[in-house]
């Protein structure tokens, strides 16, 4: 007689059994653990809705506003998608600071998940970058000025700056060559960080979750399903609703008027600014007078994060034991929204001093934190809670 086995002990079927329904995570998870499955949902969401989108957008200067207006108006249900995916993307970077920052409290960074960190940055790098160049494609006011500034930020690289500026337009301004090539690498640079998904989630699995406490435990585990399965899925019901409530209700709430008025070289906006989501990093650009440390400063509080593992010194992962750092860390965290709600404002002259000093406590937070547990230790010469 043949014994039947169930279908997830299956050889082809193992890799669900193992990763998803039987995959040990530790028992005090909470549902802040819930924002790396729902950047996944965020991920794929994007990703079709651009597929759909591509079906009828033209990457023309002269076609492309036209195009997203078609889309619009004349494309059946035309209108949900575009919005579901401009707002997909605010949506996702939601997600993915939240998820960024569970991961910065809670020590996520720490030995030995040191490559799940730098696979993560990478992933953030690349999701910048790919929205930057979505952000251009309606070839609206804000779409074309808003590539202009971003992209001259690279004629600031001495002796280089010029010639890497016209590579990447293609000519001698942004121009026709600059939309379709910004189109084509919009087009594939998400099946690229799908890709790097993948690598991220097993270098995840290779040395399991962090947690609460940030202790490491072989045995204080239980399976995904159903335990953190229910969690995932009231998560994802939780974020449909809230996004429902933006697409439906307020589709325009977190875009720019002026892209809705068509590209035009000869008219300057009264201001130039990014999506929302850069505007931290835009804030820090603008506090600094020197176009070259501006830029460097900008491009080093996106970097930084990269060298985090290295640069700490705590042996405590969870800021829940470290009273000096939780207490650093929500002043890190008011300081990153209140530099990008200032820059949202316009806010220039008047709030300059203040703004330069709280860019500067953005960008030097870690380092200054861990410099000052590492000396302490080295004074005392002993090991220290910080």
């Amino acid at each position: 007689m043949l014994s039947h086995s169930r279908w997830n002990k299956d050889y082809l079927l193992s890799i669900l059994d193992n990763h998803i329904i039987n995959y040990p995570s530790p028992i005090n998870l909470t549902y802040a653990w819930s924002f790396g499955a729902l950047a996944g949902l965020c991920l794929v969401i994007q990703i079709v809705s651009g597929i759909f989108l591509a079906m009828h957008y033209t990457p023309h200067i002269d076609l492309a506003f036209s195009s997203v207006e078609h889309i619009m108006r004349d494309v059946n249900n035309g209108w949900l998608i575009r919005y579901l995916h401009a707002n997909g993307a605010s949506m996702f970077f939601i997600v993915v600071y939240s998820h960024i920052f569970r991961g910065i409290y809670y020590g996520s960074f720490m030995a030995p998940r040191e490559y799940l960190w730098c696979s993560g940055v990478i992933l953030f790098l690349l999701m910048m970058a790919t929205a930057f160049m979505g952000y251009v494609l309606p070839w609206g006011q804000m779409s074309f000025w808003g590539a202009t500034v971003i992209t001259n930020l690279f004629s600031a690289i001495p002796y280089l700056g010029t010639s890497i500026v016209e590579w990447l337009w293609g000519g001698f301004c942004v121009d026709n060559a600059t939309l379709n090539r910004f189109f084509s690498l919009h087009f594939v640079l998400p099946f690229l960080i799908a890709g790097l998904v993948i690598l991220h989630i097993a270098l995840l699995h290779k040395d399991g979750s962090n947690n609460p406490l940030g202790v490491h435990s072989a045995t204080d585990k239980i399976s995904f399903y159903p335990y953190f399965y229910v969690k995932d899925l009231f998560s994802f019901l939780s974020f449909v609703f809230f996004f429902s409530i933006i697409l439906f209700y307020y589709p325009n709430l977190l875009g720019h008027p002026d892209n809705y008025i068509m590209a035009n070289p000869m008219s300057t906006p009264a201001h130039i600014v990014p999506e929302w989501y850069f505007l931290p990093f835009y804030a820090i650009l603008r506090s600094i007078p020197d176009k070259l440390g501006g830029v460097a400063a900008m491009g080093g509080a996106i970097v930084v994060l990269l060298f985090l593992p290295f640069l700490n010194t705590s042996e405590v992962r969870s800021a829940a034991f470290r009273p000096i750092f939780r207490k650093l860390f929500w002043l890190f965290f008011a300081n990153f929204f209140t530099i990008g709600l200032d820059r949202a404002r316009g806010c220039r002259i008047t709030l300059h001093f203040y703004r330069s000093n709280w860019d500067s406590l953005l960008f030097f937070f870690f380092t200054f934190f861990n410099a000052f547990a590492w000396t302490f230790r080295k004074i005392f010469h002993e090991k220290i809670l910080v």
